[in-house]
């Protein structure tokens, strides 16, 4: 195996573990024995880079992780790593940090957990592959799982289209938010308005909206349920964005639900003070800078780097319209970094990932959720900080930046040129619009001009909050070919097949 004992030392030490001396124990069979822990929710791994990753798991009762970690899966030589005692507090899930590893090297890691005798309980194997030169790169990404109601189908299969994804043997899965649907009940059967009936797999901590913590944990362990979804992320590492539903729909710091009966809790700052806690628990990421910040890039070789946006955190109280002055959505902090980042990146294309799209409108009732405010002429509103970013990033000549979004249930193409737009100052670029992967499907929306943006494809629903069993789910597809460096995008349904692709060229520095 080719990995230093030194490096990962140092990454055991980080994750607050002992590393005990590889290879002393076989594989054990994966028999699962009620007096040992057990592994309910599957295992996953995280914003895998050249030479780091995050796994994680969770089981039922106290215990410490135990990973075992090798390449091209010869458990007989692997590395044990001995990860935290995890107990009710983390809801019994626990994630270990690897660091010192190779770039462009498959890994194999098998995660147990092991009570205070040191018995060791079900255990399950999962893979990643770092990123290195001269290999080609793939990924997906999506959006909204579990939403209006529609939860996991057995008549269905369950999600599908996370198995749909995972058949196309991606790189890894980036989630561009609403990875829960917390503010959405989910019961037994939903009527469609075709006259079928949806079926749902159910568990009570889903019945209700979320506003406890263990409401909000439970709504993530319900989504492991399913096997198409703990299938996924055993095999391809996750790279996980949040958006309104982790908390609830359209929220905003300082928020107050004055006329929400649904909640008893009306402080939106304590509601999503929660709902984060259970996604840093339930979701492996790297935490910058021992911050618990959502906001962060995750380099993945000399062909890509994705920035992921948190447009949520920061971001003001709705407006109007007509508000013309600057409002909050990436804050300045956010934004500055972005452009920094984005500048000094030395990959071949900058993703950008963004929970939210740019140029369409996403209303709040009479109010603005989203970026666009759907009035013609100079930005306003929070079209200030994109503009500011957008001018950015042509002053500083940030090239091959791509925005990847999902959020408002639709799928869709769209390219934004200086020469269409209110605001001149940018370089063209594409926005490319995914989801839902498992939740009802609308649109489409209206484009706001101010960016010049053309919607090249569009797929919508055939009526509104469409059931994902109409096949309208949708996720995108891309893959970097490492010789030209061509960035071949697609957007797909929920079986997998291409509905839209194109190939982008890389502009040279």
């Amino acid at each position: 195996m080719k990995l230093s004992r030194r490096q990962l030392l140092a990454a055991s030490t980080v994750a607050g573990a002992s590393l005990a001396v590889p290879g002393v124990a076989a594989a054990a069979p994966n028999v699962v024995r009620r007096d040992r822990p057990a592994l309910p929710s599957g295992i996953m791994s995280g914003d895998v880079s050249s030479n780091s990753a995050v796994v994680w798991s969770r089981t039922d009762r106290k215990a410490r992780m135990v990973v075992d970690l090798t390449s091209h899966g010869r458990f007989d030589r692997a590395v044990r790593l001995c990860g935290p005692v995890t107990g009710p507090d983390q809801d019994f899930t626990a994630q270990v940090p690897l660091k010192g590893l190779r770039p462009g090297q498959r890994y194999d890691y098998r995660i147990a957990f092991e009570d205070a005798y040191g018995r060791r309980g079900e255990s399950r194997e999962g893979s990643f592959s770092t990123p290195g030169r001269n290999r080609g790169l793939s990924f997906v990404w999506t959006g909204d799982t579990a939403g209006q109601g529609y939860g996991i189908n057995p008549d269905l299969g369950g999600m599908i289209a996370y198995k749909a994804m995972h058949d196309t043997r991606p790189d890894f899965f980036l989630h561009s938010g609403d990875n829960i649907y917390a503010d959405g009940p989910i019961a037994a059967t939903v009527a469609i308005p075709d006259g079928t009936v949806w079926k749902n797999v159910v568990t009570e901590e889903v019945s209700k909206v979320a506003e406890t913590l263990a409401e909000y944990r439970g709504r993530y362990k319900y989504n492991l349920l399913d096997h198409n979804v703990r299938d996924l992320y055993a095999d391809v590492p996750i790279v996980s964005q949040w958006d309104d539903h982790e908390t609830l729909n359209n929220w905003y710091p300082g928020e107050i639900l004055v006329d929400d009966n649904r909640y008893t809790e009306k402080r939106v700052d304590v509601l999503a003070a929660r709902a984060r806690q259970a996604f840093l628990e339930y979701l492996p990421m790297v935490h910058t800078a021992g911050r618990n910040r959502i906001y962060r890039k995750v380099s993945y070789g000399p062909l890509l780097d994705v920035f992921c946006l948190d447009m949520r955190t920061y971001r003001g109280a709705n407006p109007t319209p007509a508000t013309a002055g600057p409002v909050a959505m990436l804050s300045t902090e956010q934004a500055e970094w972005l452009v920094r980042e984005a500048a000094a990146s030395k990959a071949t294309w900058k993703v950008i990932a963004s929970d939210m799209p740019l140029g369409l409108l996403v209303p709040d009732g009479p109010l603005i959720e989203a970026v666009a405010n759907g009035v013609g002429g100079a930005p306003g509103g929070r079209e200030h900080e994109i503009a500011w970013v957008l001018s950015q990033f042509k002053k500083r000549k940030v090239r091959n930046a791509v925005w990847l979004t999902a959020d408002v249930h639709y799928c869709a193409a769209h390219h934004y040129d200086p020469s269409r737009a209110a605001f001149t100052d940018f370089d063209p670029f594409w926005e490319l619009v995914a989801g839902p992967v498992n939740a009802g499907t609308f649109g489409p929306n209206t484009l706001d001009p101010t960016f010049g943006p053309k919607a090249e494809f569009v797929k919508a629903a055939d009526f509104p909050n469409q059931p994902p069993s109409g096949g309208n789910q949708f996720f995108g597809h891309v893959e970097i070919d490492p010789r030209t460096g061509v960035f071949t995008a697609s957007l797909r349904d929920l079986f997998g097949k291409v509905l839209w692709t194109k190939d982008i060229n890389p502009a040279r520095r």
